[in-house]
């Protein structure tokens, strides 16, 4: 039986290799994972011209996945570096890498990301439109911001984020209810930018049928994004997000309709008692699409340290039914982020992936921490390091400063804990 989209099959009841991969790496019923897909609640992005993918679903039940952003700017226009970060963060198990290249051709990185990759790749095409065409924003036509959607998922682009929800309405909402840091979405800004300069409607809102017809063509997930994200705590919640997240909802039943995979995308910034209500409107405006925020950052203050206001509303959010993180990097508001910088938001966001996890009762999720609590109990340091989320630094830490007794460490020496207890209850003399 013939398909079109990993939805089409689900609805079909065809089980795809796809559909296989996900349930064994998730240890699922591949039939509940198929019921989940056709209903919309899970996705595999998964672009038929993607040779190279391990495929991953994103979606309820599912582990937390994470995406590590990445690409070229006019400041900062170095391929090998940017392909380096693409190796490394395969290396560390990031489930989706994004392409967020906003100067020059980039094509040619794109093409070498999807050769290379065996983890989902995500674009926006509207930064691409930019450079591709070489010509002021006010004057890329209609057809070429879906030409360069259509040239993405020739690529083999996974899953891209249009801003289709910034429609007229939303944008009177932006311009009559005035925010401390209006639009912070590039994406959006841009958007907003040729409205305004055009006097015309956002040409993914008023042709959103066209859009349909590429995804289902190259089976390219939506992630529908939120032009409207909070850029600050101060706007958190408010109308013109509110606004632009019901449009997303009804755009994503437009989108199941044509048996097309979506995501929606979130927040952004916000304080941590508004991130759990957060989540559930998503869901209920949402109709239980996957929910895919940008942290969200707690707090405003901490330039350097972004990866760690990141990460804790990441937690929050993953356990409060967030189902993809996309991670926050020292670097955030402050410059590109270099290989160091990336390696530590990638840490970052996989914790709080996995906190999330363990809150949700994810199968299988906290035998992880149980085997490292038993390692730590029998004092076995090679086993701890090996489960260690950054075996790396673990093993670093422990040889940059030895104990005098090797089964304890500086911390404690011989009045350790788990030594105490350990030689005591097996009858042997403690020597403290």
């Amino acid at each position: 039986m013939n398909y079109t989209t990993q939805m089409d099959a689900a609805k079909k009841g065809i089980i795809t290799k796809e559909m296989g991969l996900v349930a064994e790496k998730e240890k699922l019923d591949v039939e509940v994972l198929r019921g989940l897909i056709a209903e919309g609640k899970v996705v595999i992005p998964a672009n038929k011209n993607h040779k190279s993918l391990s495929a991953e679903g994103v979606g309820q039940g599912l582990r937390t996945k994470i995406n590590v952003n990445l690409g070229i700017s006019k400041d900062c226009c170095n391929l090998d570096v940017e392909l380096e970060k693409v190796r490394t963060a395969i290396n560390m198990k990031a489930e989706a890498i994004m392409d967020l290249s906003n100067y020059g051709k980039t094509e040619h990185l794109r093409k070498n990301i999807v050769d290379m990759s065996t983890a989902m790749l995500g674009t926006v095409p509207m930064y691409d439109a930019i450079g591709f065409y070489d010509k002021d924003l006010k004057d890329i036509t209609v057809d070429e911001f879906f030409n360069v959607v259509e040239k993405h998922g020739e690529d083999g682009v996974d899953f891209v984020t249009i801003h289709a929800g910034l429609n007229k309405e939303t944008a009177k909402i932006v311009k009559n209810n005035p925010r401390l840091t209006n639009i912070v979405s590039r994406g959006g800004s841009l958007l907003f930018a040729w409205m305004e300069l055009n006097k015309a409607e956002n040409p993914f809102y008023e042709y959103y049928d066209r859009l349909l017809d590429i995804c289902e063509k190259y089976d390219i997930t939506i992630s529908l994004g939120d032009a409207c994200r909070p850029g600050s705590i101060k706007d958190a919640t408010d109308p013109a997000q509110i606004k632009e997240l019901i449009t997303l909802g009804e755009l994503t039943k437009r989108a199941w309709e044509r048996n097309v995979q979506v995501m929606i995308e979130g927040p952004g910034h916000m304080p941590l008692n508004e991130i759990q209500a957060n989540m559930l409107l998503e869901k209920k405006l949402c109709h239980g699409a996957p929910f895919y925020v940008l942290g969200p950052l707690v707090t405003d203050v901490a330039p350097g340290y972004d990866h760690i206001t990141s990460a804790i509303g990441g937690a929050i959010a993953a356990s409060s039914g967030a189902d993809f993180l996309c991670y926050v990097t020292p670097a955030e508001h402050l410059r590109l982020p270099t290989l160091e910088d990336m390696k530590e938001g990638i840490i970052a966001a996989k914790i709080a992936a996995h906190a999330g996890d363990i809150a949700k009762g994810v199968k299988g999720a906290m035998d992880w921490d149980n085997a490292m609590s038993k390692a730590r109990a029998d004092l076995d340091w090679e086993r701890m390091f090996e489960l260690s989320i950054d075996e790396e630094k673990a093993r670093r830490y422990r040889k940059e400063s030895s104990p005098e007794n090797p089964d304890s460490c500086t911390m404690c020496g011989k009045m350790c804990s788990m030594r105490t207890m350990k030689k005591i209850l097996n009858n042997e003399d403690l020597n403290i």
